[in-house]
């Protein structure tokens, strides 16, 4: 959860910067017949760290803006962008998990269910949408290659995060409880 003052403007400034960084430069390379998209690995990477309610409302203007900027159905982006942040952000905050390597199949979790649902839901708001193998190997090769650029992406999330978090993951798992002393099973709990 974010809760310091600034973090609305850090959480802007990531959005802004991973739609910015989509059309203008990423959107037009091509790699190995495919091309990567960074506006779903930011707001996975905002709700990994900033957990589902912040997620959200990431994905909420992550889509809106992209939308906007592209000249996209308005609302389309926001409605799937939205739903793959607050399943990223749910997942962390029930799960918890710890390893080091888990934002790769997050990313590449994120994208693929972004690119599917995107193409869903363009599929149901146009009229004359036929549908192509090329789109389906191209969710694949945008998923792998989303999936190699999850970890840079992800660290230099928490990086730019990590003063506006109230629980920082890395630090947390750094302290470790000590284990509590324990009685005998039967009396546990019990002063004597």
């Amino acid at each position: 959860m974010i809760l310091a003052p600034g973090a609305f403007l850090r959480v802007a400034f990531i959005l802004g910067l991973t739609v910015l960084l989509q059309v203008a430069v990423v959107g037009q390379t091509d790699l190995f017949g495919g091309r990567a998209d960074l506006v779903p690995l930011g707001v996975a990477a905002i709700a990994y760290y900033a957990g589902s309610v912040s997620g959200t409302a990431a994905g909420f203007f992550a889509g809106f803006l992209l939308d906007l900027v592209t000249g996209g159905t308005l609302g389309a982006s926001s409605l799937v962008l939205s739903a793959v942040g607050y399943a990223v952000g749910r997942f962390r905050e029930l799960r918890d998990p710890s390893h080091g390597l888990l934002p790769i199949a997050v990313g590449a979790l994120a994208t693929f269910a972004w690119a599917v649902a995107f193409a869903g839901v363009s599929f149901m708001l146009d009229i004359g949408a036929t549908i192509s193998p090329l789109v389906i190997r191209e969710m694949l090769l945008t998923t792998l290659l989303n999936a190699a650029l999850a970890l840079p992406l992800f660290a230099a999330c928490r990086t730019l995060l990590r003063p506006s978090l109230a629980v920082d993951p890395l630090e947390q798992r750094r302290r470790r409880r000590p284990p509590r002393e324990t009685g005998p099973l039967g009396l546990r709990g019990l002063e004597v």
